[in-house]
């Protein structure tokens, strides 16, 4: 099965991962920015999010072989291969096993090491939505407000609503297999994998992500990496400073 995408622009292939709970299309406003520098940007939905496939299998392995699929059905070589979060482990192991395939890595406030389950508040909001009883997006706000309290990550959430059918809202995400399989969002690079090309890691100077503590195990995994702090940004850094973010990337093209 092929990845869901929407694709922007013309020239060199330019793909962008999103994070966990995303899709593409968070990434539209910087992805038409992008092509209008002569990148085809293709905006991919990974597995169980977006309008991609569902699957009860969900890990990195899997991930980064989906990606090869897709650039191989649409003949793409030489890709800029851009990753966010959980995105930017998938673009990483793409990169360090099909080294042939990436020029350039960008990883978006991630690092290679291991993290340990955060999500647990989000994935019960989300399990409890009723969508029998909930009828707009306001009543789904309401209700997801009892287990995430800040209104941006809500407001990033709820873009995975959508009209199942006329008066049935419904969530595109797999919700049961990335329960199932939460754990493996956290996953660590594994220990021998090694990109030797031009890597960027772009990191919120309010994010807890990208510790200095892990500057060292970035470069021992990318030993042509240079790392650059986004001011004034968390980890939605692309969205909290896109100016900056997006500097910082052509800057790096």
């Amino acid at each position: 099965m092929i990845l869901h995408s929407n694709i922007i622009g013309e020239g060199k292939p330019f793909i962008i991962l999103h994070g966990f709970l995303g899709m593409g299309d968070n990434w539209k406003t910087l992805a038409r920015q992008f092509s209008e520098s002569n990148f085809e940007i293709h905006l991919v939905d990974q597995r169980n999010h977006g309008r991609s496939f569902h699957s009860n299998e969900f890990d990195y392995e899997l991930m980064a072989e989906d990606l090869k699929t897709y650039c191989e059905t649409n003949n793409l070589e030489d890709i800029i291969l851009l990753g966010h979060s959980m995105g930017g482990k998938t673009a990483m192991l793409f990169a360090t096993k099909y080294p042939e395939m990436v020029s350039k890595l960008i990883v978006a406030d991630i690092s290679p090491r291991y993290y340990p389950i955060h999500h647990d508040a989000i994935l019960e909001g989300l399990s409890n939505l009723d969508f029998s009883d909930i009828k707009t997006r306001g009543e789904a706000d309401e209700k997801l407000s009892k287990y995430v309290t800040e209104a941006g990550t809500r407001m990033f959430l709820l873009k995975n609503l959508y009209w199942v059918e006329k008066g049935q809202l419904g969530l595109r995400i797999n919700l049961d297999s990335l329960k199932e399989n939460v754990s493996e969002v956290g996953e660590a690079l594994p220990i021998h994998a090694i990109f030797e090309k031009d890597t960027l890691f772009l990191r919120g100077d309010r994010s807890e992500y990208i510790a200095e503590t892990d500057e060292a195990l970035i470069h021992r995994h990318f030993p042509n990496s240079r790392i650059i702090t986004i001011s004034n940004a968390g980890h939605w850094l692309h969205a909290e400073n896109p100016k900056e973010f997006y500097d910082a990337v052509m800057n790096f093209l």
